[in-house]
């Protein structure tokens, strides 16, 4: 059996305990993690430069190394994205190259490895396979040929589920995942701090990161606690780095 079929079978058996479109990313995920000799997996989109869309993760611990390199701004899955390119890095890479997550990585998580590959075909440029790694597993054991060939076939089956037949006025019905719907939390917060701070979108997303780093708090959470007006916007205010 090849890599695709591993992965279409993983995919389908996992339909029942994750039924409905919105779950594909997830059920992709998982299915990567299971064919690949790595510990967790995720996808994501990226719509707009500084705005990444977390769609599905095979664990909670993949889910939370993208929402740490998310609150600090930089990782390799960052990087990967802008440099058009597959990454992987081991420890001392994450340590040298991204410290702030390096940082966070090490006290949240035992995640110490990570892939990204890009993914194809209508998704290029905007898609990427993540592929996480704890010791005593390596990186370098992680077959980068067959990192690719995953990633591939995850963009066939996201391209076969976005077929017109399919398709809703506003998009493939798997953007409605929960992860992203998670992740919008984050551009209102941003909205509420342009309306109520007068500051631009790329200061609020700042001011957002600076005050979840400073808490240790995910960024998805502390946008949730802004939207929900469970932390006053004077308090961001005084606490981000950005000059009002």
């Amino acid at each position: 059996m090849t890599i695709q079929e591993r992965l279409s079978a993983v995919v389908a058996a996992s339909a029942a305990d994750l039924p409905g479109p919105e779950l594909l990313p997830e059920r992709l995920a998982k299915a990567s993690a299971a064919v690949l000799p790595v510990d967790g997996a995720g996808i994501s989109l990226f719509f707009v430069p500084d705005r990444r869309l977390p769609l599905g993760a095979s664990d909670d611990g993949a889910a939370q190394a993208e929402r740490l390199q998310f609150t600090v701004g930089e990782g390799p899955c960052l990087s990967a994205h802008a440099e058009g390119r597959a990454l992987v890095a081991d420890e001392d890479t994450i340590r040298s190259r991204w410290p702030a997550f390096y940082d966070e990585l090490a006290t949240r998580s035992d995640i110490r490895g990570v892939v990204s590959v890009p993914l194809e075909d209508e998704l290029r440029g905007f898609g990427a396979l993540d592929l996480y790694v704890i010791p005593p597993n390596d990186v370098r054991t992680v077959p980068l040929s067959d990192a690719r060939t995953v990633a591939r076939e995850v963009s066939a089956i996201f391209q076969a589920a976005s077929c017109p037949a399919s398709q809703r006025a506003d998009g493939p019905a798997w953007l409605d995942a929960p992860a992203a719907d998670r992740r919008s939390l984050v551009w209102q917060a941003m909205g509420v701090l342009n309306a109520g701070l007068e500051v631009s979108s790329a200061d609020a997303l700042a001011l957002l990161r600076a005050h979840a780093y400073s808490l240790g708090r995910d960024l998805d959470d502390l946008a949730s606690a802004v939207v929900n007006r469970e932390l006053p916007l004077e308090q961001l205010a005084l606490g981000g780095d950005v000059i009002l």
